[in-house]
């Protein structure tokens, strides 16, 4: 097979601007086609982006799934994780939003923040929930992981990270 590059296979023309980052075992790619107009990146003190190690981004992005875990179908220890690690990562919580499936069935919800949101999705016969966490701000969204260890004891957490809104452009 003919070596083709990555923007033609996209059906982008040699003035692409293409970034190729290795996280862990995932690729990712930030495409931007010719032409396309970038919006100006202003500094603002209000904007709520985040500057660390010279790079500036509007926020921490946790992806993270937890096996072996338990209490996943308790609407109330859910509920009470969620909040209680929001506010211990300096969020702001706006709304919370959770639905029991069933009395012992899997809980799906979010508690959306004035610094984004934490979501999470629970498969308790399967003993397995996946969360997502974006904070942007002052936020950390690193303290919410010691809040749900303790709450849903999983056996085993995988975790990524992403940088939202990176304006390296």
């Amino acid at each position: 097979m003919k070596n083709v590059s990555l923007a033609t296979q996209l059906g982008m023309n040699s003035e692409a601007n293409l970034r190729d980052s290795q996280i862990g075992s995932v690729t990712t790619v930030a495409v931007r086609p010719a032409g396309a107009r970038l919006w100006p990146v202003v500094d603002n003190d209000n904007d709520y982006f985040v500057e660390r190690d010279g790079v500036k981004f509007a926020g921490t992005h946790l992806i993270i799934d937890l096996w072996g875990a338990t209490n996943l179908d308790r609407l109330d220890i859910v509920e009470e994780t969620l909040t209680s690690a929001a506010t211990e990562a300096g969020a702001t919580i706006l709304h919370t939003h959770l639905h029991h499936f069933t009395p012992n069935g899997g809980i799906s919800g979010v508690v959306v923040l004035a610094e984004s949101h934490i979501s999470i999705h629970t498969w308790p016969e399967r003993n397995y929930a996946a969360l997502d966490i974006f904070m942007c701000g002052s936020c950390d969204p690193y303290l919410c992981l010691p809040r749900l260890k303790e709450a849903f004891h999983p056996a085993h957490i995988t975790l990524n990270e992403h940088k939202r809104g990176m304006t390296t452009w």
